[in-house]
């Protein structure tokens, strides 16, 4: 890897850490009351730009805001971020009234752990996520009284030093950077300087609206710049810690530097820069298909469910699935690819944007001469339906683009097959950040054991049943990160978490439930909730209108916004 160009010109770079060193202090010092009454403010700036943003999100990935495909920017960019920002407001109002962040019923000891319920958190989150549930597993060895303790200790007595917070934000998800400022404001207690990446930096303005009062005040700045840029800041004598969501080569860049001596820096440990540093970096993430008593229409859904976890944002997603873990031997197996076939062919056409996507796929399609290619017109869905070696392309790199490929294992019954499964996840596929286990509700309750014992092995950051792991990305209450354990030397997926409304500590993964089939279907697969099929899914025919609605709901609350809100669901 050759060094980045310098940035040519600094002065800029300088005067806005200069800004925010000045105003470090000042954040530190500003009280709870006043921190809750920001947050409360942004509300109404998130949804009086909220159109503006899809539009700008929708323009730049090439479909009008009409499209279906535009449901995923109001869902990743207003809505993520008002629903992060109602999770924090949710904690910090109870510290406020001299409650503690958590209550206490929420912290529970199971089989010698300690478990967090922390969603649903409000009675909105019970009604419009019904049957949605997350919790949170603490380290080994951390006691309920410890996680209790230790929650929110930005607010309970240990507060962070003043300091600022270079935040080098990512090009695919347009509210990542939004909400990893916010983290480092409200989590850390850090004033933060966020460098646009150039793939997004078309959302610059909408963020500095959003962040208005904290731009004001000089607790936020906001600049443009590539990797010269990036690499001059991470270095800056002004900056303290610094958060970067990308890839393991921009992390290793940073922290060990560039050209032949870089290697040599890493097995010697002796990093060209040593500043506290959080990621969150992706990988290769699995879905695994559990076998059982799948009918028709849960094939059908499930193939939804897979393709949107694929599709989303065109598979620019650093927890998009990658690879799907099969049962060899199950009739089910072949039934849902035919329907996985069948829904990447009915979507509407749209491209693969993000810069390399064209050369990952082709890399894809190179070493797969059976691979199909699937979606109409100039789409770039690709599906590998047999993968066999372990150095195969698709298990080896993060392809983050359209392409999905399938490997098979053994499993007489379910038992075995998610052993084999959980141990190809965790010691064949690089990266810790998420995963997703597909099991019907009747096979868990006969082989629960079995299930319990996967979703406790599988060493991942985030673990969805039954739903798209991402999924923890959009909640606010859910910490985001990959599963702990790796260091700056072998950085996998990255260090730390973001998001985390509760502010927990020792945080070892995030476990997410979502019923196996919507309502009322659910009914009869033993997985009852009032949710029908989610707005996120790409084959959703209201998501776009039912995300709008949605994000009014988020931003400003009232009860007279729920009907519409329904009537649009339902019909999805």
């Amino acid at each position: 890897m050759t060094a980045p160009a310098e940035a040519r010109d600094t002065a800029p770079l300088d005067q806005a850490v200069h800004e925010l060193r000045e105003h470090a202090e000042a954040w530190s010092g500003t009280a709870l009351p006043e921190r809750i009454a920001l947050l409360e403010r942004m509300l109404p700036r998130i949804a009086d730009g909220a159109a503006a943003m899809v539009a700008g999100a929708a323009a730049a990935k090439g479909y009008p805001t009409t499209s279906p495909w535009a449901a995923e920017d109001w869902t990743t960019a207003p809505w993520a971020l008002a629903q992060t920002i109602g999770a924090y407001l949710h904690v910090l109002r109870r510290v406020a009234a001299g409650r503690d962040p958590l209550d206490a019923r929420a912290v529970r000891s199971r089989d010698g752990r300690t478990v967090v319920d922390v969603f649903p958190a409000t009675a909105s989150d019970r009604l419009l996520l019904n049957g949605y549930t997350a919790e949170v597993w603490a380290l080994p060895g951390t006691t309920r009284e410890q996680v209790l303790a230790r929650a929110a200790g930005e607010y309970r007595g240990r507060p962070g030093d003043p300091a600022v917070a270079l935040v080098l934000g990512a090009g695919n998800v347009a509210a990542i950077t939004a909400l990893d400022i916010v983290h480092k404001l409200y989590v850390d207690g850090e004033v933060v300087l966020a460098k646009m990446n150039p793939v997004n930096a078309y959302l610059r303005p909408h963020f500095e609206k959003v962040f208005a009062e904290f731009v004001e005040r000089g607790f936020v700045r906001f600049v443009d710049g590539g990797a010269p840029e990036g690499a001059y800041l991470t270095t800056h004598d002004g900056v303290d810690t610094i958060h970067v969501t990308g890839s393991d080569r921009t992390h290793d860049a940073i922290v060990w530097g560039t050209g032949a001596r870089a290697e040599e820096r890493r097995r010697a440990n002796t990093p060209v820069n040593n500043k506290p540093f959080t990621s969150e970096l992706g990988g290769v993430s699995p879905c695994i298909v559990t076998p059982g008593p799948w009918s028709a229409a849960d094939l059908r859904f499930q193939a939804e469910h897979i393709v949107t976890s694929k599709l989303n944002n065109s598979g620019h997603n650093c927890v998009a699935t990658q690879v799907l873990l099969v049962p060899a031997d199950w009739d089910g197996t072949e039934k849902l690819l035919t329907e996985i076939r069948r829904v990447l062919r009915e979507l509407p056409p749209r491209a693969d944007y993000y810069p390399g996507a064209a050369d990952r796929v082709g890399r894809v399609t190179a070493a797969h001469p059976g691979a199909e290619a699937l979606g109409p017109d100039d789409s770039c869905r690709v599906l590998v339906p047999d993968i066999e070696g372990l150095d195969d392309v698709m298990l080896t790199d993060e392809v983050f683009a359209s392409a999905l490929g399938v490997v098979r294992l053994p499993g007489a019954d379910a038992p075995q097959f998610l052993r084999t499964a959980t141990e190809f996840a965790n010691e064949r596929l690089p990266g810790t950040l998420g995963a997703t286990l597909l099991v019907h509700p009747r096979t868990e309750r006969a082989h629960r054991a079995a299930v319990e014992e996967a979703v406790a092995a599988l060493r991942y950051g985030t673990l969805g049943v039954n739903c798209w792991s991402a999924f923890g990305f959009l909640l606010g209450y859910t910490p985001w990160g990959a599963y702990p354990g790796h260091t700056r030397q072998d950085i996998g997926s990255g260090i730390g978490f973001v998001h985390n409304a509760f502010m927990l500590e020792d945080i070892e993964k995030t476990v997410l439930r979502a019923p196996f089939a919507p309502a009322p279907r659910g009914l009869f697969t033993g997985s009852p909730s009032l949710s029908p099929r989610p707005p996120y899914y790409v084959t959703n025919r209201t998501g776009l209108t039912t995300m709008r609605r949605l994000t009014a709901y988020t931003t400003d609350p009232r009860a007279a916004r729920l009907p519409g809100i329904f009537a649009s669901a339902l019909r999805g």
